[in-house]
């Protein structure tokens, strides 16, 4: 399964999908997502850190979370 880092906290975010997951007997699903915010920004965050984000963030936010 492919990974992917979270660019608040760092940790390695498994990616669900494609051929290696077809055949596994422990399925593992997404651990995240990449948001497009409002200030054109784009980041790949784990859903851990997506819950900790405020309503509407910004790469402020984000930039926050990564100084936590």
């Amino acid at each position: 399964m492919a990974k992917e880092s979270c660019d608040a906290c760092g940790d390695a975010v498994p990616i669900g999908g494609g051929i290696s997951g077809l055949w596994s007997s422990d399925p593992q699903g997404t651990g995240g997502m990449t948001l497009e915010l409002r200030d054109g920004t784009e980041h790949f965050l784990c859903f851990d850190c997506i819950e900790r984000l405020p309503d509407d963030p910004t790469e402020a936010d984000v930039l926050e979370l990564e100084a936590e």
